[in-house]
């Protein structure tokens, strides 16, 4: 018997919702085991004794529109606590006899939750407080209650924001408890999980690691796999889980693209070559890289060309090595997310990432993404428990297109040259101001304007260097950092001063949403 099928669990069953992971991660933060599975395939007799509850997950369909969703309605017979998140809460009070319809006023963002009864769900939730700020999402709202089913919390705009049934333990919110925007909403889920279904604390990083080991070796059985390594957090972790999972089966490839960071190359050799002795094969396709992306300025585009290229450098190294049958990559949630549906369900796609939505239709290798459903954090505590170096697992992200999609437009040799010195200027200058740490992601972009400038008595007309930082707990939302005007006159001096072809510098200070993380 396997480790899940030994564990206690809750079950999330998910109709297609961009947060439906981010439900799990909470979850697993808690320290209990859960399993995701599609509103698609759940049968009632999947369950058993060791589902201590259930959850339905947010998504983008609508209860009233019957044949858009599937759901076994025996599941709600089997006496064990439910919990209904936006559509979730929806069905389940519309299974129950409920009414939903849509809201005359839809509610999107921030909203108050107002008290109105006490809660097992609750408790210690509004504190002394008589309204928590929570994230809503929804167009429909339920419109009538179904019988034996009361008012927990209302909000302005939805007046059952949180109901209950005490005597079936079902319970409904039409807010998003598990997003970082919900004041306190992790605290609805430990409610939940440990005062209502009384599940006890079964999941940590060591499990985590055993069980992602365990899918490695039942996916790849004695056959040679071949990692993209590119000296980031993730792809580290992916073949520090390959090496323990198949040893000497595993083949690192390093891409040297053109379009690292300054001396990235030298730092990755050093690292998985010869102080963690993996096979590593260094190829230095820089002119390649370079000469397909001349005069490409889409995003789209240059993230189709660079996927394309690392899969064709892959495939080319595999035939000299032979048999080998996978590639491993460090793909996770967040990247899924942005390049399109993971649940097969009508979410939108943002862009591609080259990992996911770059990929050629026809590979003749098979993908293996151990860390496609985790988190950057997640993925750094799993580091740590793998016993990499603090050095890698407090890298900042950095993106598998490398410097092509930090410089919109047109790319060339010489904007790459001003950018990666732009760049090594700021990270060196976080690490020596100690702010390294406190952000999630910093780096230099070069915009593909010129501006004027003057320089002792002379004019300049040179690029506009823009500097971003974000903190983030998931990669999912971000907000700008907000850095002392002392920092950023030094950094921007610095770079005008030492680099030529900038001849200004600007700040980012847009949050995610509505913009992404990185530019392209």
């Amino acid at each position: 018997m396997s480790l899940d099928q030994n564990l206690d669990k809750i079950l999330i069953i998910d109709f297609g919702s961009q947060f439906t992971q981010l439900i799990a991660r909470r979850i697993r933060e808690l320290r209990v085991f859960c399993e995701i599975i599609s509103h698609k395939k759940i049968k009632n007799s999947i369950i058993n004794k060791k589902t201590k509850g259930i959850i339905l997950s947010g998504g983008p369909l609508n209860v009233y529109e019957i044949n858009k969703y599937s759901f076994d309605e025996k599941i709600l017979e089997n006496n064990i606590p439910i919990l209904g998140i936006c559509f979730g809460h929806q069905i389940l009070s519309k299974i129950n006899g409920g009414r939903v319809k849509q809201s005359k006023h839809r509610e999107f963002g921030l909203a108050k939750i107002y008290k109105r009864r006490s809660s097992l769900l609750t408790k210690n939730y509004f504190k002394r407080e008589k309204f928590k700020k929570a994230w809503m999402s929804h167009a429909d709202q339920v419109s009538k209650l179904p019988k034996n089913f009361q008012v927990v919390a209302s909000s302005k705009n939805s007046k059952f924001a949180i109901v209950e049934n005490k005597l079936k333990n079902f319970f409904g919110v039409q807010f998003h408890p598990e997003v970082t925007h919900t004041e306190n909403g992790k605290k609805i889920i430990s409610n939940f999980l440990f005062l209502i279904c009384k599940i006890k604390k079964n999941w940590s990083s060591k499990d985590q690691k055993i069980k992602l080991i365990k899918e490695i070796k039942d996916q790849v059985g004695s056959k040679k796999v071949i990692c993209a390594l590119s000296g980031g957090v993730d792809s580290s972790v992916v073949a520090q889980l390959l090496n323990k999972a198949i040893g000497k089966k595993l083949y690192c490839i390093f891409v040297n693209t053109g379009l690292l960071r300054k001396n990235e190359e030298i730092q990755v050799v050093k690292t998985f070559k010869k102080r963690l002795k993996m096979n590593l094969i260094y190829v230095n396709a820089e002119k390649e890289f370079i000469s397909k992306l001349n005069n490409v300025s889409n995003p789209e585009k240059k993230r189709k060309i660079i996927g394309n290229l690392f899969i064709k450098v892959f495939e080319r190294y595999s035939k000299k090595i032979k048999n080998v049958k996978f590639l491993a990559q460090g793909t996770l949630y967040p990247d899924l997310i942005e390049s399109k549906s993971v649940t097969g369900s009508q979410t939108s796609k943002i862009k591609s990432h080259h990992n996911v939505g770059g990929l050629p239709n026809k590979m003749k290798l098979e993908l293996v993404e151990p860390l496609r459903f985790l988190f950057k954090d997640e993925v750094r505590k799993l580091g740590l428990e793998l016993n990499l170096n603090k050095e890698i697992i407090s890298r900042h992200p950095f993106p598998g297109p490398g410097l092509a999609i930090r410089m919109p437009g047109i790319i060339t040799k010489n904007k790459i040259e001003i950018l990666k010195e732009a760049d090594d200027q700021f990270i060196r200058g976080l690490k020596e101001y100690g702010l390294y740490d406190k952000i999630w992601q910093a780096y230099a972009a070069l915009l593909p304007v010129k501006t004027v400038g003057v320089m002792g008595d002379n004019r300049t007309y040179e690029y506009l260097c823009l500097l971003r930082a974000i903190t983030s707990q998931d990669g999912m939302t971000a907000d700008f950092y907000e850095f002392k005007k002392s920092f950023m006159q030094t950094i921007s001096n610095r770079i005008v001063n030492s680099i030529r072809g900038i001849n200004r510098v600007v700040y980012d200070i847009t949050s995610k949403p509505p913009s992404t993380i990185e530019l392209e």
